[in-house]
């Protein structure tokens, strides 16, 4: 079972950064973002070249002095060099929620620089571990062919019992959870809003089958709010969908300095020196 190694030692997440001790933690996917989800993809995106843009919309008054200000939507979009992929990271007024948690990275392909829709998207809320956000990205751009899925489903799966996850006993090819039953991934239905180029997605009355995605989730405590939520159109290419599950299933310890409040007690940590 998974306990404190050091339990009186707990970073304190209300305490500045700077002052907080660093922490070896696992398991991965109950360590949460350490409150860097955003820098730590970016600073990834930057190392593979791809291009940065901020998009601003806000309210100017005349007479406005520039602090004054009130800005609405500040949206950094960041695309490949092919301009095949892109992911981009919203804090939207209005911002679109996946298990009542607000969407923090959309992640992009297409087939064609000329197309001007996505193949696919995938959304990642806050608290889901960079590492696993950053090893996505690195498959989606080692890939090809990012908007076409050359892999088998069971890939998926595959890559999570690797590292000691349950294939769910209903659904051995569709769904599997860690062995503290609190994070599941599972294919099936996607969540409404979820963008995605199959046509089936778009045309499919409510008696037909709607292709399939991945989705996956964290909850450490059963009917309370989720930690994180990952949702995968159904044309998400199976191997880019197992890099990121492999990487979150991952036994090797994560350095944090912020953990999750709900999941501090369920978290093996060390001092990191």
């Amino acid at each position: 079972m998974e306990a404190p190694l050091y339990p009186d030692l707990p970073p304190d997440p209300s305490a500045p950064r700077c002052g907080q001790p660093a922490f070896w933690v696992g398991p991965r996917h109950l360590a949460g973002d350490d409150g860097r989800l955003y820098d730590v993809v970016t600073d990834a995106l930057a190392g593979l070249g791809w291009t940065s843009l901020t998009i601003v919309r806000g309210r100017h008054e005349p007479d406005e002095e520039p602090e004054d200000r009130q800005v609405l939507r500040s949206t950094v979009l960041h695309i490949s060099p092919d301009a095949l992929r892109w992911a981009q990271w919203g804090l939207a007024d209005e911002p679109f929620h996946l298990g009542g948690l607000p969407i923090a990275w959309q992640i992009s392909a297409r087939a064609e620089a000329s197309s001007p829709l996505a193949q696919w998207s995938a959304y990642f809320t806050r608290d889901v571990p960079g590492e696993a956000v950053v090893d996505f990205l690195l498959a989606l751009d080692a890939s090809n062919q990012p908007a076409s899925a050359l892999a088998r489903p069971d890939l998926v799966l595959d890559a999570v019992a690797a590292h000691g996850w349950f294939r769910d006993i209903d659904q051995p090819q569709a769904a599997a959870t860690d062995p503290t039953f609190t994070s599941h991934i599972s294919l099936g239905e996607v969540p409404p809003l979820i963008q995605d180029g199959d046509p089936r997605a778009l045309s499919a009355e409510d008696d037909e089958t709607r292709p399939a995605g991945w989705q996956a989730w964290a909850e450490p405590v059963l009917g309370a709010p989720l930690l994180w939520v990952a949702s995968f159109a159904a044309s998400v290419p199976h191997d880019v969908v197992a890099a990121f599950v492999a990487s979150l299933s991952s036994t090797a310890p994560v350095l944090r300095r912020v953990l999750p409040e709900v999941t501090q007690e369920r978290l093996l940590r060390a001092p990191a020196i």
